[in-house]
């Protein structure tokens, strides 16, 4: 590709509402282009990574086994009511009608899409198991889209929905997509990481999460460098302490805590560790019997994981309670409550390690004060309730018991689930079996956010001079930029020769032919992303010589003319 035939349009600035790099470098280099909030156009240079992407995991998919179809973007209301998710998926959809006030959705997801085609078109067990894929523009009206295209409304996504005759078929297939994801993030030459992950609101029961390490990701991961283990840390089990808990060795007192009310705090103040004290987090939840008040137990060191209170027997909803409702059961401001001398209609839960604790120290249930030396069994009944209730935290006892956990940032860009039945069953989806019954078939679904790749390799790889994309993903393999070509004969003839070259090998070549000075030249490669760049110049083809340089790399090699492409094949492959 010659560059006076293709459309450049860099910029120096990032816009003012960019907070990501990712964001900042895909404008500033031209890949995207702002039309509204969370609404882009992929222009000429972007669109030619974002469809490398796309024909790798298409690739991936064929070799799976995978179908591609095409599925509308437009899905009617009634679908969504036949598995309750139109009311439940919440905001996040863009519901619109059409001339005759009928309803539909801009399609977020399409499980309720490819289900109704199959219990259309499957009817007998011999057509199992089948998984189709597209590859399309989805839409999710985010409260607040952010990050470029990390967090766009509109986006490109692949999806994949298998249907089977048993949950040993799913397993296999879900293992299968498993391998083809990590090979996907493996071609893309991505550092990634699978982990276990909740559902979420797709629903059904294992998943895996697939993240592009950066430190920029939104999610937390937990694993272990002795093993496979790996989990987001919304999972990731916090593991019950192997000590028993200590004898007490104080007695309950009262200290004065006039102004701390953070656990850091009270801990500073009486010269001990944060993991000696205990915070109550106030909540409410509904239950049966009606609104229950209940108090979380943590460390103070510990962060409540809501996840895992949630999944909990009667904890599915819950919130954290207002401070005139913690007036009202503990005659007290927050920032000072604890769970001593509660009132018996007050639920007490403690985290595993809370559990284990002796001696510590928490709330006073009255303002200005905590309580030191505090005992379970002595000073307070034990907890009504123990479990996992936390985030874990580095150091903390793999779960495999291999180790201990190490934690580190990433950016989801592929989740897979095992469906089940949570779909085909709300819409009755059968197959006749081997003996003529009627049977649920069993559901895997499994997603990429391919242009969301895009935007978390560029988080992966950048430096203060734009984007290091990996050579399966940039615009172009290689620039050669010309320096006099207007002016010099042996350098038009030089590049014309070496251009026609790399493409007869198969490179994708940019030929940086507008006649830019050498310092625009160069920054705008480094600032696109292109991996590789060779400079064609009189001072050195005077010795049959050009610059190369790759753009990880500070060094300039000079290679002889006729070495160049064999040079390239070195390095590229």
């Amino acid at each position: 590709m010659r560059a006076s035939q293709f459309f450049i349009s860099t910029q120096k600035e990032a816009p003012a509402d960019a907070e990501l790099i990712s964001h900042k470098l895909m404008v500033r280099a031209g890949l995207i282009k702002k039309l509204g909030n969370g609404l882009y156009t992929w222009m000429p240079l972007g669109l030619r990574v974002l469809r490398k992407v796309e024909a790798i995991v298409r690739d991936e998919m064929n070799k799976a086994g995978a179908m591609e179809l095409s599925m509308p973007a437009v899905q009617p209301r009634e679908l969504w009511e036949e598995t309750g998710r139109w009311a439940v998926f919440g905001p996040q959809m863009l519901k619109i009608k059409d001339r005759h006030e009928r309803d539909y959705c801009f399609g977020p997801t399409h499980e309720e899409v490819i289900t109704d085609i199959a219990r259309k078109e499957i009817s007998s067990y011999k057509q199992l198991p089948v998984n189709f894929y597209k590859i399309q523009t989805k839409f999710r009206d985010e409260i607040r889209p952010r990050f470029g295209v990390m967090r766009a409304r509109e986006f490109l996504m692949k999806d994949a929905y298998s249907f089977h005759t048993n949950y040993d078929s799913l397993q296999q297939t879900y293992e299968t997509m498993y391998q083809a994801y990590s090979n996907i993030f493996t071609r893309l030459g991505l550092k990634f990481r699978a982990v276990r992950a909740d559902t979420g609101a797709i629903g059904g029961e294992g998943s895996h999460e697939f993240h592009v390490l950066a430190d920029s990701g939104e999610d937390g991961l937990a694993y272990c460098e002795n093993s496979d283990y790996a989990a987001n840390v919304e999972l990731a089990e916090a593991v019950a302490p192997k000590a028993k808990r200590s004898v007490p060795l104080q007695t309950m007192h009262e200290v004065e805590t006039p102004r701390q009310t953070a656990c850091e705090d009270v801990a500073k103040l009486l010269g001990i560790g944060v993991e000696q004290t205990v915070k109550s987090v106030a909540l409410m939840v509904t239950q049966e019997s009606g609104q229950q008040f209940v108090l979380a137990l943590l460390r103070g060191d510990h962060v409540l994981n809501e996840i895992k209170l949630a999944k909990l027997n009667g904890f599915a909803d819950f919130r954290l309670a207002t401070e005139e409702e913690i007036r009202a059961h503990l005659n007290c401001p927050p920032g000072f409550i604890g769970p001593v001398g509660v009132a018996a209609n007050v639920q007490v839960i403690a985290d595993r390690s809370v559990a284990a604790m002796s001696d510590f120290v928490c709330g006073a249930n009255k303002p200005k004060f905590h309580l030191a030396g505090v005992n379970f069994g002595r000073d307070l009944p034990e907890p009504g309730l123990v479990a996992d209730i936390r985030n874990v935290v580095k150091g903390d006892v793999s779960p495999d018991g291999k180790g201990t956990l190490e934690l580190c940032r990433g950016i989801e860009v592929g989740h897979i689930f095992q469906l089940r039945t949570k779909y085909s069953g709300a819409m009755n989806a059968t197959y006749l079996d081997e003996n003529g019954q009627s049977q649920v078939m069993e559901m895997g679904c499994y997603g990429i956010g391919v242009s969301r790749i895009v935007g978390a390799a560029i988080e992966q790889g950048n430096d203060e001079n734009g984007i290091i994309f990996p050579r399966s993903m940039a615009p172009f393999d290689v620039v050669i930029c010309p320096i006099g070509m207007d002016k010099s004969e042996a350098v038009k003839s030089a590049v014309t020769k070496l251009y026609q070259g790399l493409q007869a090998s198969g490179y994708d070549v940019l030929l940086d032919d507008r006649g830019e000075r050498p310092g625009v030249m160069f920054a705008e490669s480094d600032l696109v992303g292109i991996p590789h760049r060779i400079v064609v110049g009189d001072r050195g083809l005077a010795e049959g010589k050009v610059e190369f340089k790759s753009r990880h790399s500070k060094e300039v090699q000079n290679l002889l003319v006729g070495d160049v492409i064999n040079h390239l094949k070195k390095v590229l492959g």
